[in-house]
């Protein structure tokens, strides 16, 4: 891989030793996925701020002590901790400083201390077709997908060092040749009432996550009922389900206003036509428990939007919660709810708000095993590997009404 002259005085110690370590970081892993050079990048989103180990906190703190800073806007993803509400979070001592001192390590070298996965709805919105490197996968797919703008899905680590020398490898889906659509999915043969459904959109990210891989998809069919949050639900369930970095809905993301637009002009390599049947096969990959017991409700992964928090209090309607319901959402959305006076409503509810983190990353949940309600394809996907619970999926109405008659409800008439 090319290097500019500046580019290997960088590397070689001429702007202070963490630009030269940032930069013989990305320029090896640049090397080893095939990229010819470095691009500049307009901003940085880092999921290396989560805690997984002692080695990923001396890291951070090696950078900032030798005076690391980021060279581009850069917000942060979540971390292991809730710092709003500290007692959330059951970590032990010496996890608890770790994280901590992780989350500190990031802020000192410049980050935005956002600390959601959903930055594209806490301002953080690169324009269309700017080059960014961001971690965290249904950041990566929204990112891509519904602004427009380029990225990679970056790793721990690489992430922060993009970050801190302002550029990135040049490969994948910076390249204009790779974020053609590959996959045709057609869903004009579902009813209109089952495409308008909320819960629709994770069900569709599963079953594109698990049959495209990694391959760029486009689906037409939903340009009427495709919004912002559907679309953030959909891209974290194909992310989570497979390694979807990008997707196109026809006549709505912004690289695909026609189906010539998503496809280059080329004829689709596949088509698909989604079939009720089919719909239902993937709605079952989001569950794992059998019968009607429920133990906990979870929702906000992504973290919910202030329009999602606001629809939990209307669901509510002044009634309380029998079961553990756990709402996770940005601090900024936080904000927005105390100056609406929303987020008294839903705490009177006796709805759990967990910021700056979520379940399945850090031990929240009440004991080790149970039964999770989720809205989240994400959740569902994850909750059973990295909590040890079981989970049910159903429509956010449905976690609402479950969490307060205290028993499963659900309307298996929606998807028939």
């Amino acid at each position: 891989m090319r290097l500019t002259s500046e580019e290997r005085e960088i590397a070689a110690g001429a702007q202070g030793p963490a630009r030269a370590m940032a930069m013989r970081i990305v320029a090896e892993a640049g090397s080893l996925l095939g990229a010819d050079c470095l691009i500049p990048i307009h901003s940085a989103h880092i999921d290396g701020c989560l805690y997984h180990g002692d080695s990923g906190v001396l890291f951070a703190e090696r950078l900032v002590e030798q005076g690391g800073r980021v060279a581009v806007p850069s917000t942060l993803n979540v971390g292991a901790l809730d710092l709003l509400h500290p007692n959330r979070v059951k970590l032990d001592s010496h996890r608890r400083t770790m994280a901590l001192r992780l989350m500190r390590a990031y802020e000192a070298l410049g980050c935005k201390p956002t600390w959601t996965c959903s930055p594209y709805q806490a301002g953080h919105r690169p324009p269309l077709g700017v080059d960014v490197a961001w971690g965290e996968s249904n950041a990566v797919a929204f990112c891509n997908s519904v602004l427009g703008a380029r990225t990679n899905r970056y790793g721990d680590f690489l992430d922060i060092a993009c970050a801190i020398i302002g550029r990135a490898p040049r490969y994948g889906l910076h390249l204009p040749e790779n974020r053609r659509a590959i996959l045709l999915i057609d869903t004009t043969r579902l009813s209109e009432r089952l495409r308008s459904l909320d819960a629709f959109w994770p069900v569709l990210g599963a079953w594109i996550g698990r049959t495209a891989g990694n391959r760029v998809v486009a689906v037409n069919g939903l340009q009427q009922f495709a919004t912002e949050d559907r679309m953030k639900a959909l891209g974290a369930a194909a992310a989570s389900f497979g390694a979807v970095g990008l997707f196109h809905i026809i006549g709505v993301t912004p690289e695909a206003g026609t189906t010539d637009d998503a496809f280059v002009g080329l004829p689709p390599e596949e088509t698909v036509v989604l079939t009720p049947d089919m719909v239902r096969t993937a709605r079952s990959w989001l569950g794992t428990a059998s019968g009607e017991t429920v133990d906990a409700v979870a929702v906000g992964s992504p973290h919910l939007s202030y329009d999602e928090m606001a629809t939990i209090a209307d669901l509510l309607a002044g009634r309380r919660v029998t079961l553990p319901f756990y709402a996770h959402t940005g601090r900024h959305v936080v904000r927005q709810l105390e100056a609406s006076g929303r987020l008294r409503e839903i705490e009177a509810a006796g709805v759990t708000i967990v910021t700056d983190t979520c379940i399945v990353v850090t031990p929240i949940l009440p004991g080790n095993s149970g039964v999770l309600l989720t809205n989240s394809g994400k959740f569902a996907n994850y909750a059973p590997g990295n909590t040890g619970w079981y989970v049910v999926y159903g429509s956010l109405k449905e976690c609402i009404e479950t969490a307060v008659r205290g028993k499963l409800v659900r309307n298996e008439e929606l998807w028939s």
